[in-house]
């Protein structure tokens, strides 16, 4: 196992990076599996595939309470969520089943995780601070009426499933983007609170698939979710002390240097 190699040291500096990452997504609300995944790559020499297993169920479990508030807030439409839950759970089994073919084969498999990282990490930095722009968008609507579009929500859910399998990233950012572009009469709470209910099953389907393969350290996870959880809710009670435009343009500097360290990491 990875912990068998990683001192206490180490550990406890995992654990002070899940707090700032923690710290981060509490005060933007995205970028947990964004700068996790890459962080145990190119920080403490994970190999990719255990750094995505491990990440997944981390970024399950911590988006459980989220999810929760949203729902008792009403803030799910769960005709939207139902489609697009369709295509990418779908997509993260098939997505599960070609890791699995591929597993004996790390080099290509390492390969291909650090290629989808580092192109959802890209992704993802131009979403960030675009997001808030799109939501704003959304006060021009006055009609309530929301036409479903299943076709085109089961195909973006077919690629968002594939994505956060195969590289943990892209249940936030482009999660939200996707429903923002898709839903323009959707409300801004109902967008937000949309994406992280459908963020938890298709993040821990992914997770426990990756664990059945034997891609989740269990010391490491809970080294991660140890400094985590105080740090977002230190991040969550801090939010309103900085200029969320500030706070979203530093996530997205910190994605792409994310990518950058991804791919030229050896």
């Amino acid at each position: 196992m990875l912990t068998e190699f990683l001192s206490l040291p180490v550990l406890v500096q995992i654990s002070l990076s899940g707090f700032l990452v923690g710290l981060l997504v509490g005060l933007t609300g995205v970028g947990a599996g964004a700068i996790t995944t890459p962080l145990l790559i190119s920080g403490f020499g994970v190999s990719p595939a255990v750094a995505v297993g491990t990440d997944l169920l981390f970024a399950g479990l911590t988006k459980i309470g989220g999810a929760w508030r949203h729902h008792k807030l009403g803030h799910v439409n769960w005709k939207i969520l139902a489609y697009l839950s369709f295509g990418s759970i779908a997509a993260a089994l098939a997505t599960l089943a070609v890791i699995f073919i591929f597993q004996s084969n790390k080099n290509v498999l390492g390969t291909s995780i650090r290629s989808v990282l580092a192109v959802t990490l890209v992704v993802s930095a131009i979403a960030v601070p675009l997001i808030p722009i799109l939501l704003t968008r959304r006060t021009k609507f006055r009609s309530r009426t929301i036409k479903i579009r299943p076709i085109a929500t089961i195909s973006m859910g077919l690629l968002i499933g594939a994505i956060v399998t195969l590289s943990s990233v892209g249940a936030g950012a482009i999660g939200v983007t996707v429903l923002t572009l898709l839903y323009p009469m959707l409300r801004a709470r109902h967008i937000v609170g949309t994406d992280i209910v459908h963020a938890v099953p298709l993040t821990l389907i992914s997770g426990f698939g990756h664990l059945s393969i034997g891609n989740v350290d269990y010391t490491l996870l809970a080294a991660l979710l140890v400094g985590s959880i105080p740090g977002i809710m230190l991040g969550s009670r801090l939010t309103s002390k900085f200029p969320d435009w500030i706070l979203r343009l530093i996530l997205s500097a910190v994605l792409a240097f994310s990518a950058y360290l991804v791919l030229t990491k050896v």
